[in-house]
């Protein structure tokens, strides 16, 4: 089951691009690991892909390339909303709307075995069923990455409390909701925001957190520059909004063309 460490990858300073999976297909993430992506993240906070769903998603991931990490988008920082994505396979979470150190004490416990947390351990897809149980649990705490995302302005304002939890590995900016808490929701260009995308990133590197962002629509320039910025944890789109993208795109020029 284990392909080496996303963590390790991740702290090594180089920059990781991957996507999101909203859908819920087995086969746009099989297709979209084949396509390259060192990591895709499964949203279940914002779509309706349910835990079985994510578990099947890991393994087409896994079938279609073998060294694309698999991570989840929770829905909550605690034990019970932490422990089954693991057990199901992932390499790293992803908190959503972490605003306070508490927050990231509760995603880290919940995410670390003893005694560094409090995860449970069972038989589980993560262990191979039971079959690597000894040597995942050996090798877990160090592989797997925990990221919180700042996504409100309470989290930007307890951004140097929540990095000075030991256990989070990386910040993850959510640009619509850290847009929409300032009151300027999807204005990017923004002086609120692009002040509060500086505190976080400035923040992170006082701290040597990976920073990491979203960029939403499939704008390879955009991605680009945000690596030029200093952030080493990038989601490139998601797949309902490329399927979206490249429909209207092809559709339009034809009926352009057409008249």
């Amino acid at each position: 089951m284990q392909i080496g460490s996303f963590r390790k990858t991740l702290l090594s300073g180089k920059p990781v691009i991957g996507s999101w999976i909203n859908s819920g297909s087995p086969i746009i993430a099989e297709l979209m690991a084949n396509s390259g992506f060192d990591f895709l993240c499964v949203d279940v906070e914002h779509s309706a892909v349910d835990l079985p769903q994510t578990q099947t998603i890991f393994q087409a991931a896994r079938s279609g390339n073998p060294k694309c990490h698999c991570l989840v988008r929770l829905h909550g920082v605690d034990y019970s909303f932490v422990k089954r994505y693991l057990d199901s396979g992932a390499s790293g979470v992803i908190a959503p709307l972490v605003n306070t150190a508490a927050q990231a004490e509760l995603l880290v416990e919940a995410t670390k075995y003893p005694p560094l947390g409090n995860r449970g351990v069972g038989f589980c897809r993560g262990n191979d069923y039971g079959a690597s149980l000894k040597e995942y649990y050996r090798t877990a705490n160090e592989d797997i990455m925990v990221a919180v995302q700042i996504e409100h302005h309470l989290g930007v304002s307890n951004i140097d409390a929540i990095l000075e939890v030991e256990g989070v590995d990386a910040v993850f900016i959510g640009p619509y909701d850290l847009s929409a808490s300032l009151g300027v929701a999807a204005q990017f260009d923004h002086p609120l925001y692009l002040e509060a995308r500086n505190t976080v990133i400035e923040a992170c590197k006082r701290h040597n957190i990976v920073a990491g962002i979203h960029v939403v629509h499939p704008e390879p320039e955009e991605i680009l520059a945000r690596v030029k910025e200093g952030y080493r944890l990038l989601a490139y789109s998601l797949d309902i909004t490329m399927l979206m993208d490249a429909c209207a795109r092809g559709l339009g020029a034809i009926k352009q063309e057409l008249g």
